[in-house]
């Protein structure tokens, strides 16, 4: 009976560290940033601009882009990978997002991860 305690407690102690590993973030999770993002040395050209109506013709999940405070972003492999439901931020593409991405239409701002990540899918200006 005892060596039955002590192996059910042992599995116990095994689960729970098992499951503690796993829930917890990698130490240094780096940025995810699409295949296309621009070198560093062409950050020097100027940016392209584009209109609200141009953003408002990529309004599909795969196909979205937003304009999200002055900046357009082509969120379109980013979605899939988005920590929430992808179908909470489909109805923004296609627009101007820059209210729902400071409140996440819930009154909480995004990390500042979350804003070092954007500049990675950014394209250009809204004009």
């Amino acid at each position: 009976m005892k060596a039955l305690f002590l192996l059910a407690t042992a599995l116990f102690w095994l689960a729970v560290a098992a499951f503690g590993w796993f829930d917890r973030p990698p130490a240094a999770a780096p940025a995810v940033q699409p295949p296309s993002a621009a070198p560093s040395a062409a950050s020097a050209r100027p940016e392209r601009r584009y209109t609200l109506a141009e953003v408002a013709r990529h309004a599909t999940p795969a196909d979205c882009w937003m304009a999200i405070d002055g900046g357009v972003y082509d969120f379109s492999a980013y979605l899939p990978q988005h920590p929430s439901d992808p179908a909470l931020i489909e109805p923004w593409c296609g627009r101007e997002a820059s209210e729902a991405y400071r409140t996440k239409t819930r009154g909480r701002p995004h990390s500042q991860r979350a804003t070092a990540m954007m500049a990675g899918y950014r394209m250009g200006t809204l004009d």
